[in-house]
């Protein structure tokens, strides 16, 4: 059993992008969660002023990056604390936040103990929470304190639609893609022959891959799919193929790729290594939407790299006299 001193001299509210919620009027203001910029989140407070929670305000960004837009407004309703049926006041100032599963205020317990705890009773995920309540009568009143394993938030926390889209899109696992091309790693190509360039898809890489998070009473669906990938030919070009390009193969002869292909004009002699860098940037459209109305669209991009070697043509000239070519002589590639 820990006095409330003792209790607080342990335990500190964790300021992270999760625990939102804060008293109102005495309580300095937190700084709103992330991703977002200024004016993407307000304050609002419930009826009563019993708790205010940082909300995210629907935006549309000009810079065609993040785009947000409101579902159906839904119908504002007040969260209901209770112990044991009785009337609970949602959050107190020192306290943290009421958890009706766990009966008591819960605070995020920082810095978190050890692994070798026996609190965390052998997990290695989620968090420890200081689950605290009052309890007694009067002078009797005392505070009891005991510390929970939680595998994920607490059903205190308030998470706006955009937070968890983006916790939808880390469990996507974005990888870069795999780029490949004609002629490839290890082999030559020539000047004004055409060169195919494509990537291999797969969920991780490419799409389209589908992934949700949620909180109590709050869910985003998030699918995420290459739209284009910007291939920069390190020759000054940069060519974009609306989709994964073409697999080459030896009956494609000296064609062109139908949809995804480039012509150097010079040879890579003069670069670095003699060869051409080359960089694949896969453009990622994300769509999401919540179990509340809300929708939006998230932009994102994965880059890989890569180097190809130009050479050209060199005429073979034949000694009349002999059965054996002369050979061109040797440069620095």
């Amino acid at each position: 059993m820990l006095s409330r001193s003792r209790y607080l001299g342990l335990v500190i509210l964790a300021l992270g992008a999760l625990l939102t919620v804060q008293t109102p009027a005495s309580a300095t203001p937190v700084i709103p969660p992330k991703p977002g910029g200024p004016g993407t989140y307000v304050l609002r407070c419930y009826e009563q002023r019993d708790v205010c929670i940082w909300v995210l305000h629907s935006y549309e960004k000009g810079n065609g990056k993040d785009k947000t837009k409101p579902g159906t407004p839904a119908k504002q309703v007040k969260r209901v604390c209770n112990h044991g049926g009785a009337p609970q006041a949602c959050s107190d100032a020192e306290l943290g936040n009421w958890s009706n599963s766990e009966q008591c205020y819960l605070k995020r317990w920082d810095p978190q103990p050890p692994f070798t705890d026996p609190v965390w009773q052998g997990h290695t995920d989620g968090a420890i929470w200081a689950c605290v309540r009052e309890q007694g009568y009067d002078e009797g009143k005392h505070l009891v304190t005991r510390f929970v394993w939680l595998p994920g938030p607490p059903d205190t926390v308030v998470t706006d639609p955009l937070t968890l889209a983006y916790r939808a899109i880390a469990l996507m696992n974005l990888q870069a893609p795999q780029v490949r091309s004609a002629p490839g790693v290890g082999q030559v190509g020539l000047v004004n022959m055409p060169v195919w360039l494509w990537v291999e898809k797969s969920e991780n890489t490419f799409g389209p891959i589908t992934k949700s998070a949620e909180v109590p009473g709050l869910r985003v669906t998030a699918t995420g799919v290459v739209k284009a990938v910007d291939w920069k030919m390190g020759d000054g070009n940069t060519v974009r193929c609306e989709g994964a390009g073409t697999p080459y193969s030896k009956a494609k002869g000296i064609a062109d790729s139908p949809d995804c292909g480039h012509r150097y004009r010079k040879t890579s002699h003069e670069q670095p290594k003699c060869q051409y860098p080359v960089s694949a940037t896969a453009e990622w459209t994300i769509t999401w939407q919540s179990t509340l109305g809300d929708t939006g669209q998230i932009n994102m991009s994965q880059q890989a790299a890569t180097q190809l070697r130009i050479g050209e043509a060199v005429p073979v000239l034949v000694d009349p006299g002999s059965t054996q070519p002369s050979a061109p002589a040797a440069g620095d590639c």
